[in-house]
């Protein structure tokens, strides 16, 4: 028989698939996937049973229901003061995976050039390459994740067709400053490149940080994508509904795209996206600062068992480095092994590298319940012998909640 697709045949499975098996295997609680472990807005469920049994289920517009997409106009409006076409400059989709793969899809010619920034989600690699680009990757460092604008600068030449950014950013939980998205605007318009702004997280920053759309940047509203996830602001994943905002002369190739990957998203839980997307400025911050809480009590508890806990601006994550514990592996097999013998599932961070990268760092993800989390601190304090901090609650503050800069 003939050979498969090469690109596919060398492309693993995901490491979020493997890990989370390798935790339900050793019954390890999985914060290695970032999903919460409850359920959403109730009012939303209710919307999307309700909407589930009022005779519209059949195909709905392809580009998403009317409802959905003023809500998602509505939002840009109300949170960044983009004035958007509800029908003509928005593309719901099925989840925002599928909406960065379409808004590559719609600018991307084989032999166009693309830069992505290091760490990266791992779809953003195989995307670029399984439509014949070339990707340009440009890498940021642990522990402050800074830009690296000469290098950066060096990535775009002539054959630079766009730029792929996340912020906040998995998997660092940076959120990009004022100062590096000018840059970042800069090149972009001196080399005519189109921006992909993977924003999933945007309602999701802490400590007085605050997401800046790469859109609303002057100059850049005609050659950005936005793309946002419902799946992220309101705790349901599962959903998979995301959206794109972008000017109706990439909104169409991005719909042209999304045609050829899914056509359209469960009408139902678009309907009950829009009664979210509606809801007031309370929910936003009440989100916000529970996280927030979360990533300071599960920060607390990692500091107490040795780990340098890195700074997280935003996202569902933090990094760790275990290396004070004594672990003689790297981070691949700490993951592994605390999965195994500890009972707690984390990601390695050098997975969100293409080559060799630093391997002491792990990811883990505190959007669980708190009592989730202190077990985790628990069971990885009982394997290493040490001596969790007293209270987890207690005010061990890292040092990324002191004044942000964002210049």
């Amino acid at each position: 028989m003939q050979l498969a697709n090469r690109l596919l045949a060398a492309t693993g499975t995901t490491i979020f698939t493997l890990m989370s098996a390798l935790a339900v295997r050793h019954q390890a609680i999985n914060l290695g996937q970032g999903f919460p472990d409850t359920d959403g807005p109730e009012d939303m469920l209710a919307a999307a049973a309700a909407a589930l049994m009022d005779g519209r289920n059949q195909y709905p517009p392809m580009t998403g229901v009317p409802e959905l997409r003023s809500a998602v106009a509505a939002a840009n409006v109300r949170f960044y003061g983009l004035s958007v076409d509800a029908d003509r400059e928005v593309v719901v989709t099925s989840g925002a995976t599928e909406a960065i793969t379409a808004c590559l899809m719609a600018v991307l010619n084989p032999g166009d050039e693309a830069v992505l920034i290091e760490p990266l989600y791992d779809t953003y690699l195989p995307v670029v390459k399984m439509l014949g680009a070339v990707p340009r990757l440009v890498r940021l460092m642990p522990p402050r994740w800074e830009l690296p604008r000469a290098e950066l600068a060096a990535a775009f030449g002539p054959r630079t067709k766009a730029l792929l950014l996340n912020t906040p950013m998995n998997p660092t939980g940076k959120v990009f400053t004022a100062a590096e998205l000018a840059f970042i605007a800069d090149l972009l318009q001196r080399h005519d490149a189109y921006a992909i702004c993977d924003e999933v997280y945007e309602h999701l920053t802490y400590d007085g940080w605050r997401h800046i759309p790469l859109m609303t940047l002057p100059g850049l509203r005609p050659r950005t994508m936005r793309i946002g996830s419902a799946g992220k602001t309101f705790s349901l994943t599962g959903w998979k509904v995301g959206y794109v905002t972008a000017p109706a002369e990439l909104a169409q190739y991005v719909a042209k795209a999304h045609q050829n990957l899914t056509f359209t998203t469960p009408p139902n839980l678009q309907r009950a996206v829009a009664t979210g997307l509606a809801k007031d400025d309370a929910y936003f911050a009440g989100l916000a600062a529970n996280l927030a809480a979360k990533r300071d009590r599960f920060a607390a508890g990692l500091a107490g068992l040795g780990m340098q806990v890195l700074p997280c601006m935003g996202s569902y994550f933090l990094i760790a480095d275990f290396s004070p514990l004594g672990f003689s592996g790297d981070d691949a097999a700490f993951c592994r092994h605390i999965t195994e013998a500890a009972g707690v599932a984390a990601i390695p961070v050098s997975v969100f590298y293409d080559s060799e990268a630093p391997g002491q760092y792990a990811r883990f993800a505190f959007c669980k319940r708190e009592a989730v989390l202190d077990e985790a601190v628990m069971r990885l304090a009982r394997h290493f012998r040490a001596e969790p901090a007293a209270s987890l609650t207690a005010a061990v503050r890292p040092a990324y909640t002191t004044a942000p800069r964002r210049a």
